[in-house]
This record gives C-alpha cells, sequence and structure tokens, in this order.
C-alpha cells in the first residue's frame, strides 16, 4: 500500500503543477514541471521506483523491474492521483487564482504530428528512466531525478506546442479534465504514450541483453 501512496502523492503534485502552472499564467511552465517532477523522484523513488506515469510503468515492467502485481494498482493510483490533481487545481483557479487566470485554450493538435511528438518523448522519457534508475551500470547514482525531469523539461519545450507535451498518459487525462486537452484528443496521448513506453523497454533490453 505504501508504494501506491507513493505513487499517488507523486503524480498528483506533477499535475497539479501543471495545472496550475499553465492555467495560472506562468512565464516558464516546464522548468516547474521538470522541478516538480525532479523533487517528487528523489522524495519516492526508494519506497515505489517513483513511476508517476503508467507509460514508465509499463516500460519498467517490461524491463523486468516491477512485480506484475502492482502494475494495475500503480496505474490506478497514477489516474485517480491526476483527476483528483485536477479537481484542486479547477478549485484553485477558481478561487485564490483567479486573479492569475489566463485565457487557457484546450489544444487540439493535428493527429499525425502530436502522435509523433508523443511517441519520441515518451520513448525518451522511459529510455532514460531505465538506463539511470534500473541499469546496474547506474545502479546507486545520485543524479537519476534531476535526468528524468530534465527528460520532461526538454520535451514540454522542444514539441509542447505540437501535442501538449503530456508524455504520460496519466497526465493526459488530468489535463482532459482541466481543459488543457480537447477530449476527443486524448486517445493520441495514451496510444502514442504507451507504445513509446514500450519501445524504450524493448529498445533498453536490445541494448542490454545481459542486464537482467
Amino acid at each position: 500500500m505504501n508504494k501506491y501512496l507513493t505513487e499517488f502523492i507523486g503524480t498528483f503534485f506533477l499535475v497539479l503543477t501543471i495545472g496550475c502552472s499553465v492555467i495560472g499564467g506562468a512565464s516558464l511552465p516546464p522548468l516547474a514541471i521538470g522541478a516538480a517532477l525532479m523533487v517528487m523522484i528523489f522524495a519516492g523513488g526508494h519506497v515505489s521506483g517513483a513511476h508517476y506515469n503508467p507509460a514508465v510503468t509499463l516500460a519498467v515492467w517490461l524491463r523486468g523491474k516491477c512485480d506484475t502485481k502492482d502494475v494495475v494498482p500503480y496505474i490506478v493510483a497514477q489516474v485517480v492521483a491526476a483527476l483528483a490533481a485536477a479537481a484542486a487545481v479547477k478549485f484553485l483557479t477558481a478561487g485564490a487564482l483567479s486573479g492569475l487566470k489566463t485565457a487557457i485554450k484546450a489544444v487540439n493538435p493535428e493527429v499525425g504530428p502530436a502522435f509523433l511528438a508523443e511517441f519520441l518523448f515518451t520513448f525518451a522519457l522511459a529510455y532514460v528512466v531505465l538506463n539511470v534508475a534500473t541499469a546496474k551500470g547506474t545502479a546507486g547514482n545520485s543524479f537519476y531525478g534531476l535526468a528524468i525531469g530534465m527528460t520532461v523539461m526538454t520535451g514540454a519545450f522542444a514539441v509542447g506546442g505540437i501535442s501538449g507535451g503530456a508524455f504520460n498518459p496519466a497526465v493526459a487525462v488530468g489535463a482532459t479534465a482541466m481543459g488543457l486537452i480537447e477530449s476527443s484528443k486524448v486517445w493520441i496521448h495514451l496510444v502514442a504514450d504507451f507504445a513509446g513506453g514500450a519501445a524504450a523497454a524493448f529498445t533498453f533490453k536490445f541494448i542490454n541483453p545481459e542486464d537482467k
């Protein structure tokens, strides 16, 4: 249960930061988002592995470093946390942040470019996670949270304007609930992100066949 609660807390604060920084009109939301992910990974990595992302959970499971019994509870905890964070963001932006609230238009991306953008940077994210947090060669390192957080920050800067920059099915669900992604296009994020996570796992195993 401690692992699932950790996944809930980390995902909640990630999605809360996304919603408040974007709707609240922060000048550089990707910096806040990457930092939030980084600190939550450092906080919860020793308990749950700090996935905070169903696509990462899929990648870590396919790589063989997540018990099968934990996969569904992890994903449920992440999605429920994203929805709870969306509700909190709506409350905050309707009240305390009302003076900062900017006009937000839901992302309604073109399917092809958005799918590719989500796939590529979810692949990058999961590939980084597997290499810095699960590989034998980097065991015990102290930089994994920074590396993962900066991957998300980089992706948000690079393709946020193309796809919305979710790279995370739970984030996509939360962002849709907040009105930041058109509900008719959320499938792009779900399919592309899970595909990117799976591709990263198979790539890691191909490059590191001896790392079981």
